[in-house]
Parts: structure tokens; sequence; C-alpha cells
């Protein structure tokens, strides 16, 4: 017992002799220099120090007896600490940090890469070739709603590898080709898979259900109102039913993307943020995760450096639903959390109509953490 007592005692005592209560961010590392665990703290030397008083069977407690060491680094503020503690579990992977909650709370859509592109619901972004939309609540009532966009637009749902053949694609021997699913029967598929229609046909679809996700149009949605209308006309009852059920669900679709618009939309903004020593620093926010970072100005000269710099991350329009990569969207989240459970943090930025006020380093130095 004495010998695995031992190593945990130095590490404590390494603790309490070096670290102080600053921001900063943490890292465990356990036997053959692996990262086990990456945290972050506005104050180290007490959450550290934490580590130690842990219960038995905590996950803390597990933890820091596997640790061989433990590090840490400051950074000028909670706000820095939350990012780079992203930064560093995306590019260390520790086992102890588990997946974050909040990803089973969502969905993404994605458009996929290739010929004839597909959409669909998933779980996660990763770096595949595609365009992806989101986050999305909810889970099965946005593959409900998903299904019907690709029904009405008549996008195929079919696997990744499924043969393309273009009515338009050139052939040495002319094949007969049936599709591979009844789908294209229904006239929910325009069955790119049996030459049902040309490239150019299909991507024109692609670009409507685009559009639809971008908040550019509304096909989609009038086309069903107008089969539904008709339906009834005809005193097809249950038909217009159906019709007026599926109309929801892509209704569904369109509303939380207009929710989603509307949070991204106020999440594009400069953010000063005090720093520990003098070290405050600018933020230049966009559509959710950090385009930039700058220390926050000394002079009106440098102030307008600045600004002119940020200016180019918010020159070219961007559509909102659209996320660039994998890290983005994990960043967009925990900005997005920041400011949800901080809404006093909110009255600090500067957007675009303001950024001449942008206070100078000397002015944040009253605010900064202790």
């Amino acid at each position: 017992m004495a010998g695995k007592e031992s190593p945990l005692k130095r590490l404590r005592e390494r603790v309490r002799e070096a670290a102080l209560n600053r921001p900063g961010v943490y890292r465990m590392t356990g036997s053959g220099g692996v990262v086990i665990y990456v945290g972050k703290s506005k104050r180290i030397r007490t959450r550290l120090l934490g580590y130690f008083r842990a219960k038995r069977g905590q996950k803390a407690w597990r933890s820091i007896r596997e640790a061989s060491t433990v590090e840490w680094e400051y950074v000028p503020s909670e706000f820095a600490s939350l990012l780079r503690e992203l930064e560093l579990i995306k590019r260390l992977r520790p086992p102890y940090n588990v997946q974050r909650k909040r990803d089973a709370l969502y969905s993404f859509l994605k458009l996929s890469a290739g010929p004839a592109p597909r959409l669909q619901v998933v779980r996660r972004v990763n770096d595949e070739p595609g365009t992806y939309f989101g986050p999305f609540r909810g889970g099965e009532r946005i593959v409900e709603a998903v299904r019907e966009l690709n029904d009405v637009l008549q996008l195929r749902d079919c696997r990744s590898g499924t043969p393309i053949h273009f009515a338009d694609q050139a052939e040495l021997f002319a094949v007969e080709r049936s599709a591979l699913c009844p789908r294209h029967e229904l006239r929910r598929c325009l069955a790119p898979c049996a030459g049902g229609c040309t490239e150019h046909e299909y991507r024109e679809r692609v670009a409507r259900a685009r559009g639809f996700l971008n908040g550019e149009g509304d096909e989609p949605v009038l086309e069903l109102e107008k089969r539904m209308i008709s339906a009834a006309e005809r005193l097809q009852f249950e038909l217009a039913a159906s019709l007026r059920n599926r109309l929801q669900r892509l209704q569904l679709l369109r509303t939380e993307f207009l929710d989603l618009r509307a949070t991204i939309d106020q999440l594009s903004f400069l953010y000063p943020v005090p720093g520990v020593e003098g070290d405050h620093r600018i933020y230049a926010i966009r559509n959710g995760y950090v385009r930039a970072v700058y220390p926050a100005p000394e002079t009106a000269t440098e102030r307008r450096s600045l600004l002119a710099a940020a200016a180019e991350h918010y020159r070219q329009p961007e559509p909102p639903g659209e996320i660039p990569s994998r890290q983005r969207i994990d960043e967009m989240l925990v900005v997005a959390h920041w400011f949800r459970t901080r809404p006093e943090e909110l009255e600090r930025v500067y957007r675009p109509d303001a950024w001449s006020e942008i206070p100078l380093a000397e002015a944040l130095d009253d605010l900064a953490l202790a």
C-alpha cells in the first residue's frame, strides 16, 4: 500500500508547492507517457488538490492514482481555458475524457460528396467529404423530416456504394437498368442508379435541398401544401391527412433550422475578455466559433489596426447552417454553452455597429480575474 501512496504523495506535494490559483488547463499522464485526462479550472491549485481528496471509486480518485505525472499551463482567463481544454482533448484523445454528454442531444444533416449526393441524419461530424448542417435537437423526428425532404425532392437514400448511372452518361453498350428500390415507382426518387435522370437534373434537386437548409427556399414545403390542397379538393381526405402529417414534419425541420440560424447569427461579435496580469484579449467570434484572438489594444491606433484585421473575418457572407469542420462544431457548442449559461457576458460583447467602442486594455484592468 505504501508503494502506491508514495508517488501520490509526491504528486500532491508538487501541486502544493508549485501550482497557483490561476485559470489554466492540466494534463494527467499515465504509464508510458500517455495523457489519460485533460481538465480545466479557473483556479488550478484548488482544482488539482481536490483530486487528492476524492472518495474511493470516483473518477477523480481513479484518474489521480493512475497518473504518473500532472502538468498544467496557465491561460489568461476561464474562457481561454475552455477553448484550450477543447483543443487538447481533440488532439490527445485522453481515455478518461468521455464523449461529452451534449453530443447525444444533437444530430446533424450531412449532404455527401460524389456524383449523386445523399442527404442523411448523422450523430457525429467527421472529416469525410461533404457538407454538414446543424446542430439540430431531436433524433427520430429529425430523421422523419429529412425523409420527407428526400421524398419531396426525390433524392436517393440508398447506401453510399450504390453504382450511379445518369441518363446522359456515355456508355459503350446500351444497358437497360431497373431502379434498385421501390421509391422510384412511388415518385420519391429520381433513380440515378438506373438512368432515371441526368446529372444536371439531380444536381438541381440537390441545390434545392441546400437552399432549403440554408433558409433560402420554401419549395419543398410549397410542393407538399399544393398536393395536400389538391387531395382535399378531390375529396381524398385520407391522402390529404397523410400529406398534412408529412408537411408538419417538414415544417418542423424548417422551424428547427430557423431557430438554429437565429442562435448562430447572435453569436457574431468581438468579445473583450479581461485576463490575469493584464493579459486581456479580444476574441473575434463569428457564427459561434473563434476566428481570431487579439491582445487588447493599448492605444487608439492599435484599436484601429485590430478592427481592420477583425473586419477580414466578417467580410464574406457565410451560410449560417453549414459546418466547415468537426473541430468547429465542437467549438461552436462550447461557445454557445458559455454564453447561454452566462447571459451577463453577452452584455459585454461588441457587434459591428459598436466596434469603435471596443475598450482599451486599461479599461479592462478593473475587470481582470484575481
